[in-house]
């Protein structure tokens, strides 16, 4: 969580700015946080749902994550009185937001100006999945533009800054800044003053640089010095003095904060924009214990492609045309393959995951040897979580295949070099942004699930990439994997799933079924390497031993049980869908058919529990169980967690784990969000055609 001091300061502001907002309009739905800058773990910015309303701009602090607030703030001068667009600083009057929306990449606000100029205010975080050289780049674009309200011609000027809390977690440490001007790119560089690389503080990066940029062109000014001076010299005189305090001290130290000020002159009808980027350069991303078994430091995979960090900031300002068209056609891609598979309420729901799932994503290596790692943002902050991965999967298997192997290499890699003395697969590589893995073995334990997920995404990436030599070349530790599985998958001792906040369970239903699923899937990988097939038939064997196990046939509509036996149990039995993502089917339909029939009978008012245990639902598991259900189930699902996006009492970044009643957050239970499981949102989009 973040310093309280620092909260409180944050709530201060908060408390002494008076909001009269008029009724802002949402599409499409209203959601309980909307993305501003989230591009990776680090540039990771949201805009929450404050009190009973939805998120609003002006007057609220954009917020990490975490929940903590970041200084950034967004003013405009009309006709020389300055109103205030973004941010909670106390002082000028509040525009009056109208309406946002959300597409899979942008986040677009409409902004009344004192019934004169209506603002447009556009976050756009692209997102690249066939682009890993774009992709790499930590930085964001915000386009700020304003057009006449009342036919009438206004002066106008737009100003926007940030703090040093971009670049510290622990406010009382020191920072450092400089301005200057790369081509026709003005920027501000600020960093903490000691450095320490791949290491965070309060889940923020402790070490890499910040730049905020925008055009040179004539008519900006700019200012570094504290929060008060350089924003009422704004508000006063609607331009900056072109002047740096050069006092280096903390972040909460008289608070210093890098501002830029456009002047647009004289506005009319037509819409006049600029365009700002605010990102994160480090030289090394992550520190891996691969092949070699030795920890080494990973650069950035942006520094393949760009001489330094201030090549690469202005390569991507200067990319913005780029960016919006590109982001534009995946905008309409994902909207459009959204509707056709289920509807619009269907869309409201993969459009929001998008960014997220990215922005859990660090890229990382050469462009001969890149890597994906992941971070399990907010749940722990494993690094490579095996069962973060495979939720996420589906995102990437609709977007490009190619991305899965760039997540499951470096698995492969730290497994191949023994230095991960168990049978079964490894859990995650350690804590972000340290991939050590397990030398002495002592991660989270989950051995079945994890030898089934590794099983299933191996195979799901070969079949959509047509890339068998990987399967190949990874066949020896897959085959040991798969031994495991045939000790194991029928009647799995007591363990671990996924589900790891429910507790240890023996004999659960669902996780024998992936077990059993992923020594199909071995099976299927087997033939492919021309390697003999000993799978094919235990897998077919223990199917029906799981039949005659899981399943409560005296049930009225019968159905599969949470574990062997325990017939007054149900749970959700969303691990069927492997089979139909790797076009398998094995998995008999009037299975399929049982489940599909069983789960409106338990649904509550915002979807379908994970379980008997607790009234907790799991929008990822959720989406992977209507991938696999009759079209009617399917859309209750889709349906229940549409309306649970746009009613949620929840106000951080899209959680995954919430009460099926009440929409909040678990009750005693953890607090989830903004983690990249989210990418199990696409489950229908991701199955083969």
């Amino acid at each position: 969580m973040r310093p309280l001091h620092r909260i409180a300061a944050a709530a201060a502001l908060t408390a002494s700015v008076v909001v009269v907002q008029p009724e802002s309009t949402y599409s499409p739905v209203r959601p309980p946080a909307i993305p501003l800058a989230v591009r990776s773990p680090y540039l990771n910015a949201w805009l929450q749902r404050e009190g009973g309303s939805g998120p609003v701009l002006p007057g609220s602090w954009p917020r990490h994550w975490t929940g903590g607030a970041l200084g950034w703030q967004g003013l405009v001068a009309v006709d020389g009185a300055t109103y205030n667009w973004m941010g909670a600083w106390p002082g000028p009057e509040l525009a009056g937001q109208t309406s946002a929306e959300y597409t899979s990449t942008k986040s677009i606000f409409t902004l009344d100006v004192a019934g004169k100029v209506v603002l447009t205010v556009t976050f756009l975080s692209p997102v690249y999945p066939d682009d890993m050289a774009r992709q790499s780049q930590q930085f964001s674009y915000v386009a700020v533009g304003a057009r006449s309200a009342d036919g009438a011609e206004h002066s106008v000027q737009v100003y926007m800054d940030v703090t040093g809390e971009w670049a510290s977690g622990d406010v009382s440490e020191g920072i450092r800044w400089e301005s200057g001007i790369s081509g026709d790119v003005s920027y501000h560089k600020f960093y903490r003053e000691s450095q320490e690389e791949l290491k965070e503080d309060d889940e923020i990066a402790a070490w890499g640089s910040w730049y905020l940029a925008t055009s040179s062109e004539g008519s900006l000014t700019w200012q570094i010095g504290e929060d008060v001076t350089v924003r009422s010299q704004f508000a006063n005189h609607q331009l900056l003095t072109n002047e740096a305090d050069s006092n280096f001290r903390a972040v909460d130290d008289a608070w210093p904060v890098f501002a830029f000020s456009h002047d647009l002159g004289n506005v009319g009808n037509d819409n006049t924009e600029r365009v700002f980027t605010l990102g994160l350069v480090q030289d090394n991303v992550i520190r891996f214990a691969g092949l070699s078994g030795e920890m080494e430091p990973v650069p950035g995979l942006w520094s393949s492609y760009h001489q330094d960090e201030i090549s690469a900031m202005a390569a991507f300002y200067s990319d913005y045309q780029h960016a919006l068209d590109s982001s534009s056609a995946l905008d309409q891609q994902i909207q459009a393959d959204s509707e056709n598979a289920a509807g619009q309420d269907y869309a409201a729901i993969t459009t929001l995951a998008v960014r997220q799932t990215f922005g859990g994503l660090q890229c990382a290596g050469t462009a001969s040897k890149p890597y994906i790692f992941l971070k399990e943002i907010s749940s722990n902050s494993d690094i490579q979580t095996v069962d973060v991965i495979f939720p996420a999967l589906p995102i990437f298997l609709y977007l490009n295949a190619t991305l899965a192997r760039y997540l499951l290499d470096p698995l492969f890699e730290n497994q191949e070099s023994g230095a991960y003395p168990n049978a079964y697969a490894e859990h995650d590589l350690g804590t972000f942004p340290v991939a050590r893995g397990y030398p002495d073995g002592n991660d989270e334990p989950m051995p079945l699930e994890e030898c089934g997920n590794m099983i299933i995404m191996s195979l799901a990436y070969a079949q959509r990439t047509g890339d068998v030599a990987y399967l190949a070349a990874h066949y020896p530790l897959l085959s040991q994997w798969a031994c495991f599985l045939v000790e194991e998958s029928l009647i799995p001792q007591d363990q671990l799933s996924t589900d790891d906040f429910a507790g240890t369970l023996s004999n659960q239903t669902n996780l024998a079924i992936k077990g059993i699923i992923g020594l199909k899937a071995m099976s299927e990988i087997a033939l492919l390497t021309n390697h003999s097939d000993s799978y094919g038939a235990v897998a077919s064997a223990y199917l029906e031993g799981w039949r005659s196990l899981a399943i409560n046939t005296a049930a009225n509509p019968p159905h599969a049980t949470l574990s062997y036996g325990q017939n007054e149990t149900y749970g959700l039995l969303y691990n069927l869908y492997a089979d139909r993502l790797l076009n398998l089917s094995f998995i008999p339909q009037d299975i399929l058919s049982m489940q599909s029939d069983f789960y409106p009978t338990v649904a509550g008012e915002y979807g379908v529990p994970l379980d008997t245990r607790r009234p907790w639902a799991k929008s990822d598991w959720q989406m992977f169980a209507a991938a696999v259900a009759s079209r009617s189930t399917r859309d209750l699902l889709v349906s229940k967690l549409a309306r649970w996006v746009g009613e949620t009492a929840s106000d951080r970044a899209f959680t995954d784990l919430y009460d099926v009643n009440t929409g909040g957050f678990p009750e005693g239970g953890p607090y989830f969000m903004a983690r990249p499981v989210q990418g199990a949102v696409f489950a229908l989009l991701a199955l083969p055609a």
